[in-house]
């Protein structure tokens, strides 16, 4: 079995994914903008309500691009999954005017 490397986020990431769903956002698709899990922003959120929030260790932060990478990753993602959702439709209503 392989590990993978755990992904470590700043207090500055953590607080502005917090703000995001603080301000009307769902967990799942602040989650999604942002390229995490979903439990994980929901522990964030529930961390930063009981006053208990807290951000990686200075020595492996994560930077602006790999934060801008991650969140182009799931954007991708998402594309795709609606890419091929229209084709599929497409297919399927293509099929029924013939």
């Amino acid at each position: 079995m392989t590990k993978t490397a755990r992904a470590r986020y700043t207090l500055e990431f953590k607080q502005e994914a917090v703000r995001l769903v603080e301000g009307g956002q769902s967990i799942a698709a602040a989650a999604r903008t942002l390229g995490v899990v979903d439990q994980t922003l929901f522990n964030w959120v529930k961390a930063q309500r009981q006053g208990q929030l807290k951000g990686a260790d200075s020595k492996a932060k994560v930077s602006a691009e790999q934060m801008e990478i991650s969140r182009l990753r799931a954007e991708l993602a998402r594309v795709k999954m609606e890419r091929d959702i229209l084709g599929k439709a497409t297919a399927y209503f293509a099929k029924g005017s013939i």
